[in-house]
């Protein structure tokens, strides 16, 4: 699972899409070229040829949408529950003590040994985003951290390490050819 609304796209803006492509169809059953096709659905002309040989092919049916695409869940929706229960629980429960962060190793590691069912690390990634998890964004601020004196290090020391741009300038990427003044 890619995306928690089916690669991006709501069911209605699937339906919106097939019925262009319908109409589309009918256009091309009354003899319309691809150009023409194009310019009436603000497509690219590779769009509508693809449609055209699509629709050849197989007729309506086969421009008639397939569905949200990207791979099937693997888990079902009462074990989507229990992964996100046992992530709220945090990585210690599950016996990573040295490092309070969940990683995406870690994760499929606990989705191998809780469901029996393999993930890559980039499809933890995947089905986490569609659990509505983002990257690496800390919870707190580190204690140690000190907002005065980053205030006064951005208004001190930023500004003068900050070289200034120098004015506009003819030159040359000739070196044999001098700027003339």
């Amino acid at each position: 699972m890619r995306y928690a609304d089916g690669g991006g796209l709501t069911a209605q803006a699937r339906a919106r899409r097939e019925q262009v492509r319908m109409q589309a169809a009918d256009l091309f059953a009354q003899g319309a070229t691809d150009a023409e096709v194009a310019a009436e659905f603000r497509i690219s002309r590779m769009s509508a040829n693809r449609w055209r040989r699509t629709w050849q092919a197989g007729g309506r049916q086969a421009l008639m949408s397939k569905g949200p695409g990207g791979e099937v869940c693997k888990l079902s929706g009462a074990q989507l529950e229990d992964l996100q229960n046992a992530l709220d629980q945090g990585p210690a429960a599950y016996g990573w003590d040295e490092d309070q962060r969940w990683t995406l190793a870690r994760i499929a590691e606990l989705i191998r040994e809780r469901f029996g069912v393999s993930y890559t690390v980039s499809g933890v990634c995947y089905l986490l985003h569609g659990l509505g998890w983002s990257g690496q964004a800390p919870t707190r601020r580190a204690v140690e951290r000190d907002e005065e004196a980053i205030a006064a290090w951005r208004d001190e020391d930023w500004l003068e390490g900050k070289a200034q741009r120098r004015a506009w300038t003819p030159g040359s990427v000739s070196r044999m050819r001098p700027v003339k003044a």
